[in-house]
């Protein structure tokens, strides 16, 4: 074999073993994001999970907002990414325990009396405005002390939590917004922050609360986070101060 023949071949051999090397870690890096979102939402491959929807706010039938259907979009996707499945029940028919299977949950107490029994008992520090009359109150959160009002077009608020019972159940997660808008919001922002609230958070439970601005001219994108209330939202409204 002449010096040529030689160097055609070490370098065809270099080519195949960097380019092997190359896929090898794109794939295992692939799937090393992709086990840690699937424990992040409690979704290992061929497993289950519940989408809870709401009755759109004000509406005398079960009708689903447009906004609350573009948040189902949003959260399929990760569950698709997931390799998981999914179930979509209306919140009056949900009757599972809780951590038995991954959840989303979506929709303020106004419009989901699941998301009202979430909150009960995983977040009592929580208090939404449920009154049906027009008011500066109407749909208002107060927790930690604080009260979050909905101003219409201009300032809505959503929790985003995620919410488990203790190793090994698989997590809820919240989205409950003062407006379907918000709701979409909410789906969007955990679509696209869930690495760094994996990196944050890992496998425990935290309350975000998320602020949509200005929603009649940029409807759900343009959303930021006003704070970290997980401990005053596990507090009891009572045993706060």
């Amino acid at each position: 074999m002449n010096d040529d023949v030689r160097n055609i071949v070490l370098g065809v051999i270099a080519t195949a073993l960097s380019g092997g090397f190359g896929w090898f870690t794109r794939t295992y890096q692939w799937r090393r994001a992709l086990r840690r979102k699937q424990v992040f939402f409690g979704l290992p491959t061929g497993s289950d999970c519940l989408f809870v929807v709401n009755r759109q706010m004000g509406g005398t039938d079960s009708s689903l907002h447009r906004n609350d259907a573009f948040a189902l979009l949003e959260i399929s996707a990760l569950i698709k990414d997931c390799g998981a499945n999914v179930q979509i029940v209306t919140h009056d028919a949900a009757r599972q325990g809780f951590g038995e299977r991954a959840e989303f949950c979506v929709g303020g107490p106004v419009s989901n009396t699941r998301t009202t029994a979430h909150l009960a008992s995983m977040l009592p520090g929580v208090r939404v405005d449920v009154s049906t009359e027009p008011g500066p109150d109407r749909g208002s959160i107060n927790v930690g002390g604080e009260t979050y009002r909905w101003e219409k077009g201009q300032v809505e608020y959503v929790l985003l939590a995620r919410l488990t019972t203790g190793q090994g159940s698989r997590p809820v997660f919240l989205l409950s917004g003062q407006t379907a808008n918000s709701n979409q919001a909410a789906a969007r922002y955990l679509a696209r922050h869930h690495r760094q609230l994996a990196r944050k958070y890992g496998g425990e439970s935290f309350c975000v609360l998320l602020k949509v601005i200005n929603s009649d001219a940029y409807g759900p994108d343009v959303t930021e986070l006003v704070a970290d209330v997980t401990r005053e939202a596990r507090t009891p409204a009572a045993a706060v101060a």
